[in-house]
């Protein structure tokens, strides 16, 4: 052969065997995380079983039980997972260079988009309303947003863009007890279908007695 490609060892197919079985497993995992917050979003905890789950997915429920052990394990996945989607967009929109008060615009413009099209955003919302019937811990509701809310408008404080007397942690408590409200409401009466458009009119009049 004149050419450089030589044939994979076995040793060297053995090295990628492990790699190649972990990202196939990652890969189902996210698959069962996806349906199963479909069905959770679509009904409600009590109303989905691991069956479910599974005829979703298009396995044998045996597979959906190597990944998680019981309906309750999956159902925190999926709130935890929420949780995890953030991080990284709070760290994008930071490198953007936006000012606090944007960042904090654009994160929830970005959220409600979120409510509307990401299945794990609204299972999150409808698991976290099921809680007392999880017996599994979940993340606190709601206190995750304060906080990262509340950091955005101590910035925005700090930076001169908040009118005289808004304080950081009353505002971000009433954005996220209004933000939320009105995806609950969304939820309820179109299935996340009008979420944008209420939060634009929300954000149309909070921003505005905010802005210095």
């Amino acid at each position: 052969m004149t050419g450089t490609h030589r044939p994979q060892t076995a040793r060297g197919a053995a090295r990628h065997g492990p790699a190649l079985k972990q990202e196939r497993a990652f890969q189902t995992r996210a698959l069962i995380l996806d349906k199963a917050a479909e069905l959770f979003s679509e009904r409600n905890y009590r109303s989905v079983s691991m069956q479910d789950v599974a005829d979703r997915v298009g396995m044998t429920k045996g597979a959906v039980y190597f990944h998680f052990r019981s309906k309750e394990v999956l159902a925190a996945a999926v709130v935890e997972c929420h949780y995890e989607r953030w991080p990284p967009v709070v760290e994008e929109i930071r490198n953007r260079g936006l000012s606090p008060l944007e960042a904090v615009e654009e994160l929830l413009d970005r959220a409600a988009l979120a409510f509307r099209d990401d299945p794990i955003m609204q299972a999150s919302t409808q698991l976290q309303l099921d809680r007392d019937t999880i017996n599994a811990e979940l993340p606190a509701p709601y206190v995750y947003w304060t906080n990262l809310l509340t950091d955005l408008l101590d910035a925005a404080r700090a930076e001169n863009q908040l009118r005289t007397g808004v304080r950081p942690d009353s505002a971000a408590r009433t954005l996220v007890a209004a933000f939320f409200g009105i995806q609950h409401i969304s939820h309820t009466l179109t299935r996340h279908g009008d979420i944008v458009e209420r939060w634009q009119e929300l954000r149309d009049l909070f921003f505005h007695s905010l802005r210095a």
